[in-house]
């Protein structure tokens, strides 16, 4: 290279696969030199938490999509295989690359790793991911919060996220470019989705033309398009926390969901031993037990409680389960089956296409009463009376369920209570075509409370 030229710089893309208001990418065109956007696949190095089947999916994809972005602006994506710090370093020799930009992750194997990478080269280093940073929001006496209404408070006081940054029109590119590789080798089929950055930007306008306005009432049912879906949008990074921030404006109960994620961000980083031990002591968690039998029942929809195989078979199906329905699948595994949080974390690890060591983790232990601000034990879904309330008409468990479709909605989420001439009439044999229920529920709560009382003592 000639005196006086930029030397070219390497980008390394994550989670964060987007070419609006990335900071990494602005960084690297705004220096002047060639600009070799890099993914490396290195599985290996975030286990016992590497990217599960759904992600898998996802995650090929969106790499597709996020090359051909690249190649409109006269860039390309260069795929290499781990170990991440040989990778990066020999596809710096390979282009004359003197430093190498990325944007920040917070699980605890990414931190390590970008430990390991400022070791061995020089770097340059952003925030994409969260609209404030873990040190940015602690209480008073300088710790992180424990409690989200007060971490949401304390969000509200600070400056207004910084506005997103546009996409850069050109890339400067290499006068050669390297080699790249076929890294993801995914033979998952996942249908209804649209993964990269373009599917997010169509995610977005439609949640904010359709329910934007009625989110806040819309958002607990199942039955209805009231959420936006762009969970995984958001963990792979095709869309940015700022970009949502601003496009809902003065949405204050979807903000307040934004804030929860960041929320789960900042605990993850400040206790990074929570994906594997609970945030609080297991005397709090409740009892436990291990019924493989029940495990796979509830993991292939098949608990006899409509609303929890609804919820389900959509993961099944969609690699996605409304946030509601989340919540009452969770629950009954915890505590109407007794089954460890653990257990119901891992399976939803590998099978979610949104699936987010932090929100993961966070979530399945507010549930089973061992996470930050978590919901306490004694507190135990009802799944009947919550898929009447939540699912008035039955709609949502017709569409995953469609064995009970012609039931009529006063014995949709109890069919082994409807008569059986109804049963009969709607084609419904309990125990052939569709499962009596694995427990009783009253039975079953009060067997949970009695044994997390003893436990307590």
């Amino acid at each position: 290279m000639r005196a006086g030229l930029p030397s070219a710089s390497l980008v390394w893309f994550r989670q964060d696969l987007r070419l609006h208001d990335n900071p990494a990418l602005a960084a690297a065109v705004r220096r002047g030199g060639p600009v070799i956007p890099v993914f490396v696949w290195a599985p290996e190095e975030e286990r016992p938490w590497a990217p599960g089947r759904a992600s898998r999916w996802w995650l090929a994809r969106s790499l597709a999509a996020l090359d051909a972005e690249l190649r409109q602006r006269g860039s390309r994506l260069i795929v290499r295989r781990g170990p991440t710090v040989k990778a990066l370093l020999r596809l710096a020799c390979e282009c004359g690359a003197d430093t190498v930009i990325w944007n920040r992750r917070y699980e605890p194997a990414a931190v390590a790793r970008d430990e390991r990478v400022k070791a061995a080269m020089a770097s340059e280093t952003f925030n994409s991911a969260l609209l404030f940073e873990p040190g940015q929001i602690l209480n008073g006496s300088g710790r992180p919060f424990q409690v989200f209404s007060a971490f949401w408070r304390a969000c509200q006081a600070m400056p207004e996220p910084a506005k997103p940054e546009r996409a850069p029109a050109r890339i400067p590119a290499p006068s050669r470019w390297p080699t790249s590789e076929t890294a993801i080798d995914n033979s998952t089929a996942i249908e209804g989705w649209q993964p990269g950055e373009a599917g997010a930007r169509v995610r977005l306008r439609r949640f904010l033309k359709r329910a934007g306005a009625s989110y806040a009432v819309d958002r607990d049912r199942p039955d209805l398009e009231g959420t936006s879906r762009l969970s995984p949008h958001l963990h792979f990074g095709e869309i940015g926390p700022r970009q949502v921030w601003h496009a809902v404006g003065a949405n204050e109960s979807y903000r307040r969901e934004l804030a929860w994620r960041e929320f789960a961000y900042h605990l993850l980083f400040h206790f990074p031993q929570t994906p594997d031990e609970p945030f609080r002591t297991r005397r709090s968690e409740g009892p436990r037990q291990l019924d493989p039998r029940s495990l796979r029942l509830w993991q292939t929809g098949r608990t006899g409680y409509p609303i929890v195989d609804a919820g389900m078979r959509e993961l099944i199906e969609t690699g996605w389960m409304h946030n509601r329905v989340r919540m009452l699948a969770a629950s009954f595994l915890v505590k109407d089956l007794l089954i460890g949080w653990e257990e119901g974390a891992a399976w939803f690890w590998d099978r979610l296409v949104d699936a987010d060591l932090a929100n993961n983790t966070l979530n399945w232990q507010w549930v089973a009463g061992c996470g930050a601000d978590a919901n306490p034990w004694f507190r135990i879904f009802n799944p009947v009376v919550q898929g009447e309330k939540f699912d008035p008409l039955g709609d949502y468990v017709r569409r995953w369920l469609p064995r009970l479709a012609s039931l009529p909605s006063e014995w949709i989420h109890q069919p082994w209570a409807a008569p059986a001439s109804v049963l009969s009439a709607a084609g419904v044999r309990l125990g052939r075509n569709y499962p009596r229920p694995v427990v009783d529920h009253r039975a079953a709560a009060e067997r949970a409370r009695a044994a997390v009382g003893r436990v307590s003592l």
